[in-house]
């Protein structure tokens, strides 16, 4: 039976543990996207986690869609992320790079005045945060046919900076309702080109951009996030099971280096807008390639997925924000620490680097 604190070998890359820190955006990156030495100090700190999978890391300047998001595009951001990676090794651990293009999901207020684009003119659903507040989505600018390409071949560019910033390998952003998501739900696009109408279609952008990070690097070092029932930014498909079911087939075909599915959250259960609960259950057989599940984890939900045979690896979200030492007080049976959720997003320490680690809440206690 395997726990998270079971050791896995991720194609060669040995995780002493099953924990994987997911994914989360913080904006402690400098205004022009370049890594700082806070975000160093943050990452460095969950170093035994079994494995760091980064915030989301823009690969252009028109894939910008964050205040303070760190990016991939330029050589003082590798520099910026090769500081972090090397201080992650040093400290034992092992990271990924999230790569990730926002799509329809920005602002012109943060983009100089420009659209964001995306497959077709729909906007998304919600609000965006500028400094002056919150404002609604605009309607996104539809690409052009022959504008694709050149976005594939800036991922593609991004994962050969990532392997140069050291990173060990890196993970696809195609989740959430960002630029790939987008296109492969049909609420999202309504293309009658290449790109859309058919899952095939659809899926293509996807596929495509996988293959051009494959292409930069090996298909062992690049993973793929997916989320096959969240509703943020007003995200849906007429055939959740069809469509996704199709892209992660495909997928697997490709031999990626793990599947990365996210569980809808309670808040989205209770909605009863969604046509897949459980998630890992109904696609995690459709792949042999390592699968990694997130969503609402703690220890014991952990240890039951793999005790099932649900996922090989867990991700966790939240508990990370607050608990640098995660493994550590899991395998102790501890108390965490609380988050501020307050402090989730902004700038400086607070929040991000300032939660204290089990041996230090312990060596003060009288």
């Amino acid at each position: 039976m395997s726990t998270i604190f079971d050791s896995f070998d991720l194609h060669g890359l040995a995780l002493p543990n099953r924990m994987v820190m997911s994914p989360m955006t913080r904006t402690r990156a400098t205004e022009d996207g370049v890594p700082t030495d806070l975000m160093r100090e943050y990452y460095t700190q969950r170093a035994t986690a079994g494995l760091i999978i980064t915030e989301c890391t823009q690969v252009s300047d028109q894939g910008h869609g964050i205040i303070r998001a760190p990016g991939m595009q330029r050589q003082d951001q590798v520099e910026g992320w090769r500081r972090v990676t090397d201080s992650v090794h040093a400290a034992g651990g092992r990271i990924y790079n999230q790569l990730w293009h926002c799509g329809r999901v920005s602002h012109p207020g943060i983009r100089g005045g420009e659209l964001p684009v995306g497959p077709s003119a729909i906007a998304a659903s919600g609000d965006f945060f500028l400094p002056s507040g919150r404002v609604s989505f605009p309607v996104p600018r539809a690409l052009e046919t022959d504008e694709i390409p050149a976005i594939v071949e800036t991922f593609g560019q991004a994962a050969r900076r990532a392997g140069e910033a050291g990173f060990d390998g890196t993970e696809l952003h195609g989740a959430n309702g960002y630029l790939q998501d987008q296109f492969l739900q049909d609420g999202s696009n309504a293309r009658t080109d290449r790109y859309g109408g058919s899952v095939a279609n659809r899926a293509r952008l996807m596929l495509e951009t996988t293959e051009a990070m494959i292409g930069a690097w090996s298909a062992d070092r690049v993973g793929v996030r997916l989320s096959p029932s969240s509703l943020l930014y007003g995200m849906h498909s007429s055939d959740s099971l069809e469509t996704f079911g199709y892209v992660i087939r495909a997928l697997n075909a490709l031999g990626i280096g793990y599947l990365h599915l996210c569980e809808p959250n309670a808040k989205t259960l209770e909605s009863g807008k969604i046509q897949i609960k459980h998630v890992a259950q109904t696609f995690g057989p459709m792949v042999g390639v390592p699968l990694i599940v997130n969503g609402g984890f703690d220890g014991a939900r952990a240890n039951a997925a793999l005790e099932a045979k649900q996922a090989d690896l867990v991700s966790f979200g939240v508990p990370y924000i607050a608990n640098p030492d995660l493994v550590e007080r899991y395998r102790a049976n501890a108390p965490l620490n609380t988050p501020d959720p307050a402090t989730f997003y902004g700038e400086g320490p607070r929040g991000y680097t300032d939660y204290p680690a089990l041996a230090q809440q312990t060596a003060a206690t009288p």
